[in-house]
């Protein structure tokens, strides 16, 4: 299983980024995928989920209205569209398989001006 985040950077408030995560090892259509963002010191936050089929999706407090996850089972991979940055969007982003307990490396988003 290998998860491959890309697409951080830095972006000046109030502005967008999306990251991709590439997926191989496993039957990708099966499972459901997750975005997660670590900041040092602080737990690991759940930003989105997206199920198996790309039906149903769930957001986290903090993103809900400013992030759409997306899929796309042909290409393996997993999108995190992200709008309306601010600076404690700051964190490294992580790509997660749900049930296999697989993580990707992350990508690092910086807000800042």
């Amino acid at each position: 299983v290998q998860l491959v985040e890309s697409g951080g950077g830095l972006v000046q408030p109030g502005g967008s980024l999306r990251l991709s995560c590439a997926a191989s090892g496993f039957v990708f259509s099966s499972y459901a995928m997750r975005w997660f963002r670590q900041v040092p010191g602080k737990e690991r936050e759940l930003v989105a989920r997206i199920s198996a089929d790309g039906t149903a999706t769930y957001y986290g407090d903090a993103v809900e209205g400013r992030c759409t996850i997306s899929r796309d089972n042909a290409k393996n991979a997993v999108y995190l569209q992200m709008d309306s940055l601010s600076a404690d969007d700051t964190a490294v982003y992580i790509c997660n398989v749900l049930g296999l307990g697989r993580w990707g490396k992350g990508t690092l988003v910086t807000v800042s001006s």
